[in-house]
C-alpha cells in the first residue's frame, strides 16, 4: 500500500470508521452478557443453550470465507458493512417480536451473518495505513471492536434488572440504525480497475501460506474459550454463586478491560520483547489456567478475578494472530486472507460452546469449563511446536544460506 493512498485518509474518516465500527459490535453484543441467562430463564437446556451461542459461529463458518473472496472480486468493502449492521440489527428487533426458544435460535443465527461482514471491517481499515502499519492497524481496529463490545454489554445486566429482558435488545437495534446512518460517510477509495481477481490457484496459495494456517488453529482455540467461558456459560456460573443480573456487567466488565488495555500493549511492549511466540506462549497458558480453574472457584469475587486475568490473555493473543494472518498476504488478497482467517477461527465460536454445552448437560457446568482449559493446553503445546520449528529453520538457514 503506498503512502499517498495512506495519506487521503483523514482523522475524520478514523474517525467515522470508529464510531461506524461501534455501532455494529454494539448491536450484535448488546445482550450477549444476559443472553443463556435468559435462554434459561426461557427454560432453556444447557444443551441447548450451546447450539445457541454456536449457532453464531456456525453462519461464519459458512459465510465469511465466500464473503471475503467476493469482496476481493468486486474490490468493494463498504456495501458489506452496511449489509452486516443492517443484519444486526435486524436481528436484535428479532428478539423482541418472540419469546419462543426456535426463533432466538434463528435470530442469535441471524447475528452469526451480521458478524461474517467484519473481513470487511478489517480489509477497509487496513487500506487507511501503509503496509509497515498493519500490526498496528489490527491493533486499533481490536481496541474499536472491544470498545464496541465493552460499551453495549456493559449496562446489559443494569438495565435488565431495572427495566425488564427486552431492554438490551432494543438498545442494539437502536445501534444498529445510528450505524447505519453513519455510513453514509464511511470513506472507501476506489482500487485498481486494472487488478485481475483472484483465481482458484491463488486462492490455494493464500490458504496453504504455513503462517496464516498456523494463526488460524491458534485463534479457534483462543474463541472456543472465550465462547465456552464470558461469551458462554460463565454468566449461567456467576448466577449459581449467587451473582445478580447486574452482577453480569461487572463479569463483563473485568473481562474486556483488561482485554482491551492488552490489546493496546501487544504490539508497544510485549511482542517487541518476546517475539510472537513467546507471546501467544504466555496468553495461552494464562488463559488455560483461569478457565481450568473456574470449577474450583467457590464465591463471585474470585470468579471476578479468573475473567479478568483470562480477559488480559485473550486479549494479548487475539490482536496478534489477527495482525499476523494477514501480514504476509499482498493487498489485493488481505479480504480472501481474512475471510478464510475469520472462516476458520470462527469453527471455535461453534464447537466450543457446542461440546461445552454437551457436557454441562451431562454432568454440569464444570466440564465445560474443564474442556476450555485443554482447550488452552493444546494451544500451549502447538506454540512450543511451532517456535522450536521456526527457530531450527532459521538455525538452518544460517548454517547454509544458498538454502531457500
Amino acid at each position: 500500500m503506498s503512502e499517498e493512498k495512506q495519506s487521503n485518509v483523514t482523522k475524520v474518516d478514523h474517525l467515522i470508521f470508529i464510531l461506524v465500527t461501534v455501532m455494529y459490535w454494539f448491536t450484535i453484543y448488546s445482550y450477549v452478557p444476559i443472553l443463556t441467562a435468559y435462554l434459561d430463564f426461557l427454560g432453556a437446556t444447557y444443551m441447548f443453550i450451546g447450539v445457541v451461542v454456536g449457532s453464531y459461529g456456525l453462519l461464519q463458518m459458512l459465510i465469511r470465507l465466500p464473503l471475503g473472496i467476493y469482496s476481493d472480486v468486486i474490490k468493494r468493502r463498504r456495501p458489506f458493512i452496511i449489509l452486516g449492521i443492517a443484519i444486526g440489527s435486524l436481528s436484535c428487533f428479532g428478539f423482541i417480536l418472540t419469546d419462543q426458544l426456535g426463533w432466538t435460535l434463528l435470530f442469535r443465527a441471524l447475528a452469526g451473518v451480521s458478524a461474517s461482514t467484519w473481513v470487511a471491517f478489517t480489509v477497509l481499515y487496513a487500506s487507511y495505513f501503509s503496509k509497515k502499519e498493519i500490526t498496528k492497524a489490527m491493533g486499533w481496529i481490536s481496541i474499536t471492536m472491544v470498545l464496541g463490545q465493552l460499551v453495549s454489554m456493559i449496562f446489559s445486566g443494569v438495565v435488565v434488572e431495572r427495566f425488564g429482558w427486552m431492554v438490551p435488545f432494543w438498545i442494539g437495534g437502536i445501534a444498529g440504525v445510528i450505524g447505519l446512518f453513519l455510513c453514509i460517510w464511511l470513506k472507501e477509495e476506489k482500487e485498481g480497475v486494472n487488478r485481475k481477481p483472484i483465481n482458484v490457484k491463488e486462492l490455494v496459495m493464500i490458504v496453504k501460506e504455513p503462517q496464516l494456517i498456523k494463526v488460524t488453529l491458534l485463534s479457534v482455540l483462543a474463541y472456543s474459550i472465550i465462547f465456552i467461558t464470558i461469551f458462554g456459560f460463565s454468566p449461567n456460573y456467576a448466577l449459581q454463586l449467587g451473582a445478580s443480573t447486574v452482577g453480569l456487567s461487572y463479569l463483563v466488565i473485568v473481562f474486556v478491560v483488561p482485554h482491551a488495555f492488552a490489546a493496546i500493549v501487544v504490539g508497544k511492549w510485549l511482542r517487541p520483547r518476546l517475539g510472537h511466540w513467546g507471546t501467544l506462549f504466555v496468553g495461552f497458558i494464562a488463559s488455560a489456567l483461569m478457565t481450568g480453574l473456574i470449577p474450583l472457584v467457590s464465591s463471585f469475587s474470585l470468579l471476578l478475578i479468573t475473567q479478568a486475568i483470562n480477559g488480559f490473555a485473550l486479549g494479548v493473543v487475539l490482536p496478534l494472530l489477527l495482525g499476523m494472518s494477514i501480514e504476509s498476504v499482498e493487498d489485493e488478497k488481505r479480504a480472501t486472507a481474512m475471510g478464510f482467517y475469520q472462516a476458520v477461527y470462527a469453527a471455535g465460536m461453534f464447537v466450543g460452546p457446542f461440546v461445552a454445552g454437551m457436557l454441562n448437560s451431562m454432568f454440569d457446568l464444570s466440564a465445560g469449563f474443564y474442556f476450555g482449559g485443554t482447550i488452552g493446553v493444546l494451544g500451549v503445546l502447538l506454540v512450543i511446536v511451532w517456535k522450536r520449528a521456526e527457530e531450527n529453520e532459521a538455525e538452518a538457514k544460517r548454517q547454509n544460506p544458498t538454502v531457500n
